[in-house]
């Protein structure tokens, strides 16, 4: 080779050094957006704050709350706040189909905004990102931070600012706002309960050593991140990677990737434990990572063909599911037969022991623990359950047939009744909170509280029962309006029973100069 050939190759070489150099540094300036639709209008969110992607949870009502917020949902034992996007923006109301997600938001606190339907995941290159000053004189810009264009099909996305968002909408959210890490997991249990069609199977997806396996989404409790510590278990076989603890109790670890003979890998941010039960047994197996919830047609999964199926512990696979027209095939592990595999057995037999010893441990502070309970009187209004503190009702009596309306009376004042020679003012705590009134009924009572020395009565739908509540299921509410902030501070969370309980402090429901006036009423 000649000099000058040297030099023309060396160059080269020096010239797509610098061109790759500059492929990567334009690849890292890629900002990653969720793109979905509200509406008909197609909006992106940064990637960073999105949590995860849910189905619309089942959710509680909360009085004296913002219009916008449909309910509190229970997401893996943690209160999440659930927001319509339509109504912040003034959109016709739709019912909420299989299309219909929740996006998780966690600007200070997690929040579940409501979405017509989530489009896809963008990768967006820096010149494509505008100002929203081009379209400012036709669009309401307040609440966005960009506009993205041509990019997945679409001539304009709108980037929506979810931190302005929520400090218009919810500012006493954004106030309290506290930066807490949520546990981690993509998908719980609870987001199955709506009705499965009954030829469609639906399942959580994952990977393993570049395979894709599925378990139902109904033997699958939860799923959660790789703690940091793992108790290791001396003597248990290499699948069992040892035990965790998850709300109280210990769960058995076992490696998937061990158990099916593949090359080994360590945990890392990826990684998910898939919680899988059968009856009243719960083992949580390890994953390389959760891919999504699929809905597959019965039609498109064939049992696991006579040649390959194996019996006794090792026939985990029971099925194979086609997708893609046959292009992708995922393999659905049996959770009956994995629960035969002798890994698990070992590692039930091992939890068990460690949870006798534990109980065991535990029984000596029984009384202890009794103390850390609150006894709550539990009420309904409609279709939602409060609780208020035993101490602080007085009685409980029937609505009398009629309530003696006194002229002059404040108008939140719904009568009087006489209780055994006493005036006792009489208020429909449904029209306090701000809910609808209804028709009285035999099931409704009045509870009589000892407010700053008033006895004062509050209608209710019915009385439930008087609930013992340990303090570890009891936590602050979200804080959605200065009122509610007062009224409803605090919530009892019972995940087991899957309630959610509104804790109702009863000494503001009457304002200062409330109780003057009722004085006078009863005087």
């Amino acid at each position: 080779m000649t000099q000058q050939e040297q030099d023309v190759s060396v160059s080269d070489t020096a010239a797509t050094g610098r061109d790759e150099d500059a492929i990567d540094e334009q690849v890292s300036d890629i900002r990653q957006f969720v793109t979905f639709i509200a509406g008909n209008e197609v909006f992106a969110v940064d990637m960073a704050p999105v949590q995860e992607i849910i189905r619309v949870p089942e959710t509680v009502r909360v009085p004296l709350a913002p219009a916008t917020l449909d309910g509190l949902a229970n997401l893996r034992g943690k209160v999440l706040p659930i927001i319509s996007l339509r109504r912040i923006f003034g959109f016709p109301e739709q019912a909420h189909d299989d299309s219909t997600r929740a996006l998780v938001i966690d600007i200070g606190q997690p929040l579940g905004f409501v979405v017509d339907k989530v489009a896809s995941v963008v990768g967006v290159e820096p010149g494509k990102i505008e100002g929203v000053g081009s379209i400012q004189g036709t669009v309401n810009t307040e609440l966005l931070s960009g506009i993205i264009k041509d990019v997945g099909g679409h001539a304009m996305i709108m980037v929506l600012d979810f931190a302005k968002l929520i400090a218009q909408e919810f500012a006493e959210i954004a106030a309290a706002a506290r930066t807490a890490a949520m546990a981690g997991g993509i998908y719980s249990s609870t987001e199955s309960e709506e009705e499965v069609i009954s030829d469609e199977l639906q399942l959580v997806s994952f990977d393993v050593a570049g395979q894709e396996y599925a378990i139902t989404i109904d033997d699958v409790q939860e799923i959660v991140q790789v703690p940091e510590n793992i108790v290791h278990v001396p003597h248990a076989q290499s699948h069992v990677l040892g035990v965790m603890t998850l709300r109280n109790r210990l769960l058995p670890l076992v490696s998937l990737r061990r158990m099916f003979a593949l090359p080994p890998q360590e945990a890392d941010e990826h990684s998910r434990i898939v919680v899988v039960s059968l009856g009243s047994a719960s083992v949580g197996i390890v994953m390389d990572s959760v891919n999504e919830v699929l809905r597959v047609a019965k039609a498109d999964v064939d049992a696991m063909p006579g040649l390959l199926a194996r019996e006794g512990e090792h026939s985990d696979i029971s099925e194979i599911c086609r997708l893609d027209g046959g292009k992708r095939l995922v393999s659905i592990i049996s959770a009956a037969n994995l629960f035969r595999h002798s890994a698990i057995k070992e590692a039930l037999t091992t939890v068990e022991s460690l949870q006798e010893d534990k109980e065991r441990e535990e029984s000596g502070n029984e009384d202890e623990v009794n103390d850390d309970d609150e006894q709550v009187v539990v009420f309904r209004l409609d279709k939602e359950e409060f609780g208020v503190p035993i101490d602080s009702v007085q009685e409980i009596v029937r609505v009398p047939e009629e309530l003696t309306h006194v002229p002059k009376a404040p108008p939140f004042v719904e009568g009087v009744i006489n209780l055994r020679g006493a005036v006792l003012p009489v208020i429909d705590l449904r029209r306090r909170l701000g809910l609808p009134t209804v028709e009285r009924s035999d099931r409704q009572r009045v509870m009589v509280f000892l407010i700053e020395g008033m006895r004062t009565g509050f209608i209710v739908d019915s009385v439930a029962e008087v609930l013992k509540i340990h303090k570890s299921e009891i936590e602050a509410a979200p804080r959605l309006s200065s009122e509610q902030g007062k009224l409803l501070a605090r919530m009892a969370n019972l995940e087991k029973q899957k309630r959610m309980v509104q804790l109702i402090a009863p000494e503001h429901l009457v304002e200062a100069r409330e109780r003057d006036d009722l004085a006078k009423l009863a005087a």
